[in-house]
């Protein structure tokens, strides 16, 4: 049976990719050359690359089961399960350098991701089990420069930003952050003195520290549009996984 899914309508690839025909072609390439359409030495895939590139983020983008994706794209949920486990590492954002061109700013958040596999989440100020996913990107760009491991969803972002391993990625630049991290060494706002106001420097740096900041905070609803990041089944590294994987399609969809 034929599936009703395919990337030879191209309609299908911006609603569940949501990129455009020449973005997810790229993305394919990216895949290929990490070894994701590589020979397994079994019996062939049922479905090209394409598909199954688009499978994936269609398992991403409505957090389907998969004995409901299996029939849209003519295969069986068996089938469908050993397609995500292959590609997805493929789809995961590449880790950057230490080093960044001259002017760079990265900026740091957290999120908090429900998630069911209760040996990674915990139970958070959302009132659910969830993980702990700290966020940096380029403050110029919004691009995603780094997704550090899930942590527990009760951790303090200013310790979960270096027990994820987001810092890592901070080198030469300069990182911009929230109040609540002080004495971590990111760039936070001026607080208040004790009995009194801040001057009217401190306030013009704190306007545009809170319009720098608001730009990570606009990457999560963004991302969280893939309904898997509102309640993940997945087990284990799969959260971080989809996480990766997300972040990928983000910053296609954003740079080209």
């Amino acid at each position: 049976m034929g599936g009703v899914i395919t990337t030879s309508e191209p309609g299908w690839i911006g609603l569940f990719s949501g990129l455009s025909e020449r973005q997810f072609r790229k993305l394919v390439g990216i895949v290929r050359r990490r070894g994701g359409g590589a020979p397994t030495g079994g019996r062939e895939w049922a479905l090209p690359l394409e598909d199954r590139i688009l499978l994936v983020a269609a398992y991403w983008r409505t957090d389907l089961t998969m004995r409901q994706i299996g029939p849209l794209f003519g295969i069986s949920k068996s089938a469908a399960d050993r397609v995500i486990d292959p590609i997805t590492p493929c789809l995961a954002l590449a880790p950057v350098g230490r080093r960044h061109p001259a002017g760079t700013v990265l900026s740091v958040d957290g999120t908090l991701v429900p998630t069911r596999d209760r040996t990674v989440a915990t139970s958070s100020k959302n009132y659910r089990y969830s993980t702990n996913h700290q966020m940096v990107i380029d403050a110029n760009t919004r691009l995603v420069v780094a997704v550090g491991r899930p942590v527990a969803g009760s951790r303090h972002d200013s310790k979960a930003y270096t027990e994820s391993g987001a810092d890592r990625v901070a080198g030469n630049a300069p990182v911009i952050a929230g109040g609540g991290c002080l004495g971590t060494g990111l760039l936070i706002p001026h607080r208040r003195p004790a009995g009194g106001e801040p001057t009217d420097e401190q306030e013009t740096d704190n306007k545009v520290h809170r319009k720098a900041r608001a730009r990570v905070e606009h990457v999560f609803p963004r991302m969280k549009n893939w309904k898997i990041l509102r309640d993940c089944r997945l087990q284990g590294d799969g959260v971080n996984q989809a996480m990766l994987g997300i972040a990928r399609l983000h910053n296609l969809a954003l740079a080209g």
